[in-house]
């Protein structure tokens, strides 16, 4: 039987001549195009959202660590040994005790809270999120001053810059013959960084270890260890083997824990917006269905004819089947080559778009971010085909089938 070979010339001959058939051909080229862009869209969006989450979390792992150590005792004076027995397990890669606190803030007539981080100078410079992004003095005046290192945006708010000073009250009291005051101490701004999250620019202060030793009453001690791993998704089995070191009287809290509710809702917008994207290939779809189930009304005679020369149910089947999976494959294809073309260059495009409409389309100001991101993984592409592929190889399979169980005398007999 001669039409195993035929068949995929017929197919193509039927999805070519949709050109002499006017309507059908229009649905055709809007189906083709509904999945190139859906299967562009898909990868293009989910490609920007594990940029955005890369870049976050980046960012929030740079200036905390990926856990933290705490004592349910309060301060502790052994920071160092302790240091060194965390720095030994398998994993972890820079251990650094710290005093952790809050405080007011004045300049002037100005006060806001803020969020005090002392360590050692020497384990500052290893933070390459905060070192790499000193916008004014250095980390040199940091080691060597009893002076601040506060973000940019908070000094912006006290109109302050390097070589201004700043007020920190510690909600800790001191006994005075007047009562009992705030402990208070001024210090000079020796440095400003910048990461490029507000939380951080606009709240964060680091002291040397031993300035806050003093100011919050904890002289050779310590309130808090942060530990940098080497593997960040494998945090719970680190909290399982610290736990076990030190036993109950300290708790571990990493940074799964701490950003769960930011990062879960990342992800349930990622899912969301996978869901509403798939649609458009799903529309693209109902529109393969319709364009060869008109294809099918209008080859009613052809059909008849290739079943009177013998060729049968099944070749039939084949034939439009493969007439409208060519649509569905194609557009796919195509969808994959402009999604991988626009996010390998999203740049040069964004930079465009500005240009073009004359503002920014991805403001630091409000996402804190200067550029649009895009990691594409691999497997989400695969994921994204592999769906595109399956809801168009289904679409054509019901006009095929009602192709192929045409009669075909009752389809000639008024010819």
């Amino acid at each position: 039987m001669i039409f195993g070979a035929v068949e995929r010339l017929l197919a193509l001959r039927y999805l070519g001549s949709r050109r002499r058939e006017g309507f059908i051909s229009v649905i055709a080229w809007f189906s083709l195009l509904g999945i190139a862009l859906g299967v562009a869209t898909l990868i293009i969006v989910m490609a920007v959202m594990n940029g955005f989450r890369a870049e976050l979390l980046g960012r929030i792992l740079g200036v905390n660590g990926h856990m933290t150590v705490y004592s349910n005792t309060g301060p502790f004076a052994d920071y160092a040994e302790l240091s060194e027995r965390l720095q030994a397990l398998p994993g972890v890669d820079l251990v650094v005790p710290q005093i952790q606190a809050q405080v007011i803030v004045t300049a002037g007539d100005q006060a806001r809270g803020a969020v005090v981080r002392a360590l050692r100078p020497e384990d500052l410079a290893r933070r390459k999120l905060i070192a790499d992004n000193i916008v004014s003095g250095s980390l040199a005046d940091f080691e060597a001053s009893e002076g601040a290192l506060v973000g940019r945006r908070l000094a912006e708010a006290f109109r302050l810059d390097v070589g201004g000073t700043v007020t920190l009250l510690s909600p800790q009291t001191t006994a005075t013959a007047i009562g009992t005051v705030p402990r208070m101490k001024t210090y000079p701004i020796v440095a400003e960084f910048q990461v490029g999250m507000f939380e951080y620019d606009s709240s964060f202060i680091y002291l040397p270890l031993e300035l806050a030793q003093v100011f919050f009453r904890m002289k050779g001690q310590a309130n808090a260890i942060e530990i940098f791993v080497s593997d960040p998704d494998k945090v719970a089995k680190l909290r399982g083997d610290i736990r076990l070191m030190l036993g109950r009287d300290w708790r571990t809290v990493d940074w799964q824990e701490a950003n769960s509710s930011f990062f879960n809702a990342v992800k349930v917008e990622r899912n969301v917006m996978f869901l509403i994207l798939s649609l458009i290939i799903l529309v693209a779809a109902f529109n393969i269905l319709s364009g060869q189930y008109m294809l099918v009304k209008g080859k009613g005679r052809d059909i008849a004819i290739l079943r009177t020369m013998g060729a049968t149910r099944g070749a039939i089947l084949r034939v439009f089947f493969m007439s409208g999976a060519a649509i569905g494959l194609i557009g796919t294809l195509l969808g994959v080559v402009i999604g991988v073309l626009f996010t390998d260059h999203i740049k040069t495009i964004q930079g465009w778009v500005e240009q073009a409409v004359g503002t920014r389309v991805f403001d630091p100001e409000i996402y804190f971010l200067t550029n649009l991101p895009a990691v594409r993984d691999p497997v989400e592409v695969l994921q994204v085909v592999a769906m595109a592929l399956g809801i168009s190889l289904l679409a054509p399979l019901l006009p095929a089938w009602q192709a192929a169980r045409l009669d075909p005398v009752e389809a000639l007999r008024y010819e």
